[in-house]
């Protein structure tokens, strides 16, 4: 039986690289959004730190304005994070289509290697069943012919 060699190969493998790129991509997106929203947590927990710190005892009217003032600039850096975040969710979703297009097209070209090889094994089957149904015959009509000329 000859070995199996898929025409397409060259073209899966492209497929599969593909594949990857989009989902290094992918990872990069997912990462960057990561990044924002652990942003957003830290900035939420400095407004949380700061507003227990402006609420101690032994702060001039001055010093609680500038502790106003602050949580006025975290609220400002929070809502930039958060448009930031929803821009990077955008991005993600647009990375996940990429990558799972590409997944569905490499996806489609196993398939269609699996199929034919398949068929490569039947037809691999096939021939070593009629070499071995020749031998078989060839060596039944050899012991028939001995039996006779015996």
């Amino acid at each position: 039986m000859k070995r199996f060699a898929f025409d397409l190969e060259s073209v899966l493998l492209l497929r599969k690289y593909r594949e990857q790129e989009a989902e290094i991509a992918l990872g990069k997106e997912v990462g960057d959004l990561n990044r924002i929203e652990k942003n957003i947590a830290d900035v939420a927990e400095e407004k949380k730190r700061s507003a227990a710190e402006r609420f101690s005892l032994g702060y001039s009217v001055s010093e609680m304005r500038v502790f106003d003032l602050y949580t006025q600039r975290l609220d400002w850096v929070k809502e930039k994070l958060l448009e930031d975040a929803a821009r990077a969710e955008l991005k993600v979703e647009a990375a996940r289509k990429v990558y799972l297009e590409a997944e569905r097209e490499r996806e489609v070209l196993d398939k269609v290697k699996e199929g034919e090889l398949q068929e490569h094994r039947k037809q691999g089957f096939t021939e070593e069943a009629e070499v071995l149904d020749d031998v078989s015959n060839e060596a039944f009509i050899r012991n028939l012919t001995e039996q006779n000329l015996a």
